[in-house]
């Protein structure tokens, strides 16, 4: 059994989360001619769950093909995706502070929902969790959301805030798992590494 994982993730938090749990990993990040963020794109129609569940697949799918092209040595591979989700709409990254300040008014005073999904396989095995957490917004004020979209820490953040920053100053309630908001459930990841026998 190999004694380590490879991570297939940009996100410095869960490579952070990762490292907590004592496993040893590597990065394998996408080739620059790897469209990554086409993997995230919505389908019509498609719930929250089915979608961040089918997205995190598909990382799953480019980082195996990306490991073997690349001739790596052999180890199971990690991936993870994360999104929130305000009843069925989902909230992805947002492009911009214009865009990041048209989410953060909507979640604005609600209790939205945020889901991530984590995948771990080699070429014979796979398995996958999602973790469901629910987070509460208080009554944000136009110039607080301004103010926090213009920090630049909404982008490339899911639902445009990062849980484990600033924004934490804003939740005045939320349920589930604190790491799994953050991008990586440890309870979640745990079970799956102790499936493929990580001691944990």
């Amino acid at each position: 059994m190999s004694k380590f994982i490879y991570l297939a993730s940009q996100s410095p938090r869960r490579s952070q989360l990762l490292a907590l749990l004592g496993v040893r990993h590597e990065l394998l990040l996408p080739d620059a001619d790897e469209d990554a963020e086409a993997l995230e794109a919505v389908l019509p129609n498609e719930a929250p769950a089915a979608y961040v569940k089918r997205v995190t697949q598909l990382k799953l799918d480019a980082a195996l093909t990306r490991l073997k092209r690349r001739g790596l040595p052999a180890a199971p591979v990690l991936c993870s995706d994360t999104t929130v989700a305000l009843g069925r709409k989902i909230f992805g990254k947002p492009t911009d502070a214009a865009d990041a300040t048209r989410m953060l008014k909507e979640l604005s005073n609600t209790t939205h929902r945020v889901l991530t999904a984590v995948a771990l396989g080699t070429a014979r095995k796979r398995e996958q969790v999602l973790c469901e957490s629910r987070v509460t917004f208080s009554a944000m004020s136009s110039r607080q959301i301004q103010t926090y979209a213009a920090s630049g820490e909404p982008l490339g953040k899911a639902g445009a805030y990062a849980v484990q920053g600033r924004a934490a100053a804003l939740i005045s309630h939320m349920s589930g798992s604190y790491s799994g908001i953050m991008g990586l459930p440890m309870f979640e990841t745990a079970q799956l590494l102790q499936s493929f026998g990580f001691k944990i």
